[in-house]
């Protein structure tokens, strides 16, 4: 499964949502198990629906991302992308997008209540896994047009703008 979670970054998300696996204790999976093991422990989870579903949901994925030099032009528009932080607080205060917000609990409410589900949002974060997870969870209450920063804010400093700060956590 680890294998299979580093080919399809949103694998975890794709199998819980049809499956209701890898989500919690009883219905959870080892990163050395193969998804052949998995389906085998799942009978309505058959390997061959399993793996079609796994190659929809990327390419699912795939539409919601926008690339570095997509966001940059698009900030550079007469109607910029709301910008969203996904990242810890400690993250975001150390280096971040210009007009980006960091998402937090109130902002999030206040994004629900108040927020134009119209507008564009680009969500990001350190490598483009966390910000794919928000994107669909945006998506999914109604939000129309959300994307995330592929590669998330490292991609950016590679391949836009070098003089933001490249950096790795202690816990990768």
């Amino acid at each position: 499964m680890g294998a299979l979670l580093d080919a399809f970054p949103g694998a975890r998300r794709a199998l819980f949502a049809k499956y209701h696996v890898g989500g919690c204790a009883s219905c959870g999976y080892q990163l050395g198990e193969t998804l052949r093991e998995v389906c085998a422990r799942n009978p309505d989870m058959p390997v061959e629906e399993a793996v079609a579903h796994l190659e929809a949901s990327q390419a699912h994925d795939a539409a919601m991302q926008i690339s570095p030099a997509d966001l940059k032009a698009a900030l550079d528009s007469p109607e910029p992308p709301r910008l969203l932080d996904v990242r810890s607080r400690e993250e975001y205060e150390a280096v971040r997008l210009p007009g980006a917000d960091l998402m937090t609990q109130p902002l999030l409410q206040e994004f629900f209540h108040q927020g134009d589900k119209t507008r564009p949002v680009v969500v990001y974060c350190h490598h483009g896994q966390r910000s794919l997870d928000a994107a669909a969870y945006l998506i999914g209450h109604g939000f129309q047009d959300v994307k995330s920063l592929a590669g998330g804010i490292d991609a950016w400093s590679t391949e836009v703008d070098s003089t933001v700060p490249r950096y790795r956590l202690e816990m990768e």
